[in-house]
């Protein structure tokens, strides 16, 4: 008999991040914390920057750390900032883009966040840095 261990979930930590973010605008919370590395920390000001949430704070805990991370809503309508967010590129399948062939999300309405030689970044920085690189996911 196979008893589910909670660290089985780590074997993608950025797919975790991401439904750990979508299972909470769903719920409807303010604020979600999730385990840190320095990828999820940069994905996460890239987020903050582009105005898909309201503030950020890393914690440290004696482990690997904590980001927490205060949730954007319109005040009018209760809707979210961020109404869909996607895994792309996945460790058994790795999806790469050249400078040349970056992604639009939405027509421009939306950011696809890339992994690049010079660190991680949307899709329209990458094309003013003429730089290609992981495609991690959308967001929109």
């Amino acid at each position: 008999m196979y008893i589910y261990s909670s660290r089985s979930m780590y074997t993608d930590p950025i797919a975790d991040y991401l439904t750990r973010v979508r299972n909470a605008i769903q719920a409807n919370h303010r604020i979600v914390s999730i385990p840190a590395s320095n990828l999820k920390k940069e994905i996460t000001k890239v987020l903050f920057d582009k105005g898909y949430i309201q503030n950020y704070k890393f914690e440290d805990d004696n482990k690997q750390g904590v980001v927490k991370i205060a949730l954007k809503y319109d005040p009018m309508t209760k809707q979210s900032a961020i109404t869909g967010i996607d895994r792309i590129s996945k460790p058994g399948l790795r999806k790469y883009a050249s400078a040349d062939t970056l992604p639009r999300v939405l027509n421009g309405l939306g950011i696809a966040i890339l992994s690049t030689s010079k660190g991680v970044m949307t899709e329209k920085e990458a094309r003013n840095l003429n730089v290609g690189g992981e495609v991690l996911c959308y967001v929109y």
